[in-house]
């Protein structure tokens, strides 16, 4: 069970995402006043990023954790230098804000999604665009990569989540069963199975080979902004605009926990890769560990 650690960092503005690197020693976060924090795994302030020039919707560290990925409503792509907390590299090309960007497992693409409904593939080394995908349908509010990189679910504003074929480019399958907007998608540690949220606030859970919905996760009692799988695939947990970070169990779909201490909206959550530890941001400005 977790508990609130005395390990916390409070900022004079809202924080948006926060996220481990992937051997857990650093967290970085985004605020409102478009600047990128770096802390050690403590919660200790290591280093500030400014670069972008509006509100930063998405971060994430690269798999070494030398550099940080970033995305904002200024419609870049950046990567930048933990050290030296330099930009090294700019991507652009989107007509809209972007709002979500992910390193696919090698590390040598990015994915984006954007308002201008588009999901974009990145070549990291080159910084060209190398593939477009349209989604007429809706904006994207999330896409994310299969853990083998043949596919991409997104998260979408019209109550469906469509996975695309990576190589064809062609939609494979549209999973219907929320009735409002859908945040955010992860795949399963495995591919075989993938999570979502959404303003229904529900949590449901798919099986990515037959489409069908095989969970419901019911709990939070207002709009769900992020839901992740632990690294073992067993345990999702989950953040929600009524202040609480919920911890499901996979398999019966039950709610094993509510973590209470947040006093405003939480948008952002993370798991450290050896499970020890979930670090949670707030609208208030604070970031917390849990562990």
């Amino acid at each position: 069970m977790y508990k609130q650690l005395p390990l916390y960092y409070k900022h004079p503005q809202a924080v948006g995402r926060v996220k481990f690197s992937r051997d857990g020693t650093k967290i970085v976060a985004s605020f409102k006043d478009h600047t990128i924090g770096i802390f050690d795994g403590q919660l200790q302030p290591i280093q500030v990023l400014q670069g972008h020039t509006d509100w930063i919707v998405d971060i994430q560290f690269a798999f070494d954790g030398n550099s940080i990925l970033s995305c904002s409503i200024d419609k870049t792509i950046r990567l930048w230098d933990v050290n030296s907390g330099k930009v090294l590299k700019t991507f652009e090309g989107h007509s809209g804000i972007i709002h979500s960007i992910q390193f696919s497992p090698d590390g040598n693409t990015i994915v984006s999604s954007s308002s201008d409904k588009t999901i974009r593939l990145w070549d990291v080394q080159s910084v060209k665009e190398i593939k477009r995908i349209y989604e007429p349908a809706s904006l994207i509010n999330d896409a994310q990569f299969s853990p083998d990189c043949q596919f991409i679910a997104c998260a979408l504003e019209d109550t469906t989540i469509a996975i695309w074929d990576i190589q064809s480019g062609q939609k494979v399958n549209v999973l219907k069963g929320h009735w409002n907007e859908v945040f955010k998608v992860q795949f399963s540690p495995d591919g075989q199975s993938i999570v979502s949220c959404s303003s229904d606030l529900t949590i449901r859970a798919w099986n990515t080979t037959s489409g069908k919905e095989v969970k419901t996760f019911n709990g939070h009692s207002n709009l769900i902004r992020n839901v992740k799988f632990f690294p073992d695939g067993q345990t999702i947990v989950s953040c929600s605009w009524d202040k609480t970070i919920r911890i499901w169990d996979v398999m019966t779909g039950k709610e094993v926990q509510v973590l209470h201490g947040h006093s405003d909206y939480v948008p952002g959550i993370d798991v450290s890769f050896d499970s020890q530890t979930i670090v949670s941001c707030c609208t208030d400005g604070m970031i917390q560990l849990w562990g």
